[in-house]
């Protein structure tokens, strides 16, 4: 191969490696995330776009660089050797990794930290709606505590197809729970506090509308709280691979005002 073709090969090279990151850029910009409905889901949307706009960035600066190389040292009929200073490779080793950890580290820290504090660590309100979820193959089981506000003893001896949680029927505090099957009331603009586990393997409760995506690990109850803010009705899924049927592990989060909220729960027939 002639100089001049090397050159021209390499400089077509070059061009291609500069127009990847602007078809993934073009691509990028656009709207991909659904429509916002809860109050903690603008900060992680905030998130989401940082990492986006960052790695980006340093995808369009790789190529540039890359394509720069191509562009200016194909071509030569000889491979030209130059071995860096010790200096100047503690250098551009240590420059990298810095950029890196202040960008991928800091930048999620300062903005994420804020927002795992409000949907894990901080106290829900006092007014908040709370409902346990338990996971199970392949349905979502929703679980009210009734008038008195008080959830009902489980037992898991009891456990049976009519009865999937194992509510006590002798304790009185069971006798007024609401259970659902892949059904969820939600206020708007109220606080909600779940209570999500499994009953057999690991599940993933994902409200996608809300920004909501929590684990359900066997054994554990995991608490978290976020706050609707559109009224409408969305979808629950399970983003966790849970055996053969998990693609039909679907449910409904309908969100309602105030007033149709109360009225849907005194409409929903106790457990006993």
């Amino acid at each position: 191969m002639s100089e001049t073709s090397g050159r021209w090969e390499g400089r077509l090279v070059a061009v291609v490696i500069w127009l990847i990151p602007m078809v993934v850029v073009v691509c990028g910009a656009q709207r991909w995330l659904p429509p916002l409905a809860s109050e903690h889901g603008a900060g992680i949307d905030q998130v989401l776009i940082y990492l986006l706009v960052t790695v980006g960035g340093l995808l369009v600066l790789g190529h540039l660089a890359l394509g720069y190389s191509l562009w200016r040292f194909s071509g030569q009929p000889r491979v030209t050797h130059r071995l860096a200073s010790p200096r100047q490779e503690r250098k551009w080793a240590l420059i990298p990794n810095l950029l890196m950890t202040i960008l991928g580290e800091g930048g999620v820290l300062v903005l994420g930290l804020p927002v795992w504090a409000k949907f894990y660590a901080a106290s829900p309100p006092d007014d908040a709606v709370p409902v346990e979820i338990t996971g199970e193959q392949f349905a979502w089981n929703v679980h009210y505590p009734g008038q008195d506000g008080v959830f009902g003893r489980t037992v898991a001896t009891l456990i049976s197809l009519n009865n999937a949680l194992g509510l006590d029927p002798d304790d009185p505090g069971a006798r007024d729970d609401v259970v659902l099957v892949n059904e969820l009331f939600l206020p708007v603009n109220r606080p909600a506090r779940v209570r999500l586990r499994s009953k057999d393997t690991l599940h993933s409760f994902f409200l996608p509308y809300q920004r909501v995506k929590q684990d359900a690990v066997p054994g554990m109850t995991i608490e978290l709280w976020f706050v609707p803010t559109e009224t409408g009705s969305y979808e629950i899924a399970c983003t966790e691979l849970c055996g053969f049927g998990h693609y039909q592990m679907r449910g409904l989060l309908q969100v309602l005002s105030e007033p149709e909220f109360e009225s849907r729960m005194r409409e929903l027939p106790p457990f006993r």
